[in-house]
């Protein structure tokens, strides 16, 4: 099973000291993040996409590529690529470039956005985010798998012997995720291709959860990739440890009370009853992560956030130190010694990608058409 971080690179001020850090030194603590996820033994490091304030990631390929060089074992991921408002010509150019620069260490998530005004900057309209969300991931699949395409949809130009460089290294392109937390389009989407499906969990209701991947598994199976519960799954949460639940709890509420998402809503009691959130000890991490399975199913990739809400770059390092050290290894046993022989232990990577050859299903093109009726069934 693979745990890692995410950040969604927001520039939030530290409620504590009232000081705010600049979008330089908010870049430099994302790459010294991942930096020290790869030290104590994590396994992915993540990075949202966002075009707006007060969040700094807009480039993911930059940042990727960069902590890439400076890496050797982390998978580089995203917990948001925008299939919706990027153009899939240049999502395929640039994940193909990561991957030949990092030796295949890339997988992505694809994600349509939530912030409306996104979408009119790079021309679109949100109220087509599904359409685009579909038709734009059929478009990228071909330019990986195709070594020239003959393209006419609806919301972009046609393409005409139109050949994508990079080639995905050794002709496998990246695994790719469908990340969802309410669209079961999405979910269908994911389920439709074969794809992992990446249900961010944070804000959201365990019976909600469940809901959206019970949808994604029953139909992966739908589809004939496999059994229900072979379906390829993604979790998020949220951590804030101490050496006791009190201390934590001192610790990290003044960030909690003044989040930009949550800060001024329920309280961190309250949010923690409804949602991943767990701030307590080690052990009260790995009992409350290891729960995530019982409504979840036996799953596959396990992301935190760890770097919201303005905490100092200090107090991030050492949560990503506990967990590396103190709560990862037992999850690893634990989730290993419920997980039926013919569940996948981890998402497909690269090598296995290449292992499976020309006929594995993530090397298939499948027709848009398909999935559109499908939906509308």
């Amino acid at each position: 099973m693979q745990f890692g971080i995410f950040s969604v690179g927001d520039v939030t001020p530290d409620p504590t000291t009232g000081t705010t850090v600049s979008e330089h030194e908010r870049i430099e603590a994302m790459t010294a993040i991942a930096l020290k996820a790869e030290e104590v033994g994590l396994d992915v490091f993540a990075t949202g996409e966002h075009h707006n304030p007060p969040f700094v990631p807009s480039s993911p390929t930059t940042l990727l590529g960069w902590i890439a060089a400076k890496t050797q074992h982390l998978i580089l991921s995203t917990a948001t690529t925008l299939i919706t408002t990027n153009d899939p010509v240049k999502i395929a150019e640039d994940y193909a470039m990561l991957q030949h620069l990092s030796g295949g260490r890339v997988d992505l998530t694809l994600g349509r956005g939530n912030t409306g005004p996104v979408y009119p900057w790079f021309g679109k309209d949100i109220r087509q985010g599904i359409p685009l969300a579909i038709e734009n991931y059929h478009l990228l699949r071909r330019l990986w798998r195709e070594p020239v395409v003959d393209w006419e949809g609806e919301f972009r130009t046609p393409l005409q012997s139109y050949t994508s460089t990079p080639a995905p290294l050794d002709g496998t392109p990246p695994f790719v995720w469908h990340g969802s937390i309410r669209s079961p389009e999405i979910a269908e989407q994911a389920a439709f291709y074969g794809d992992g499906f990446f249900h961010n969990n944070i804000f959201w209701n365990k019976e909600h959860t469940e809901q959206m991947v019970r949808l994604y598994r029953q139909r992966f199976e739908h589809y004939g990739h496999g059994s229900a519960d072979q379906a390829i799954v993604g979790l998020g949460g949220q951590v804030f440890m101490a050496e006791t639940e009190a201390e934590a709890k001192r610790r990290f509420r003044p960030y909690f009370d003044e989040a930009p998402v949550y800060g001024h809503g329920p309280s961190l009691e309250d949010f923690e009853q409804m949602t991943p959130l767990t701030v307590g000890t080690p052990e009260q991490v790995i009992e409350k992560t290891l729960g995530f399975a019982d409504y979840a199913g036996d799953y596959q990739r396990q992301l935190f956030l760890l770097d919201h809400a303005g905490l100092p770059l200090d107090q991030v390092l050492e949560q990503v130190e506990i967990l590396g050290t103190q709560v990862v290894p037992v999850l690893r046993k634990e989730f290993e010694l419920r997980r039926p022989a013919h569940v996948p232990s981890d998402p497909p990577t690269h090598a296995s990608l290449v292992a499976a050859g020309p006929d594995s299903p993530h090397t298939l093109v499948l027709p848009a058409r398909n999935l559109t009726a499908a939906q509308e069934a």
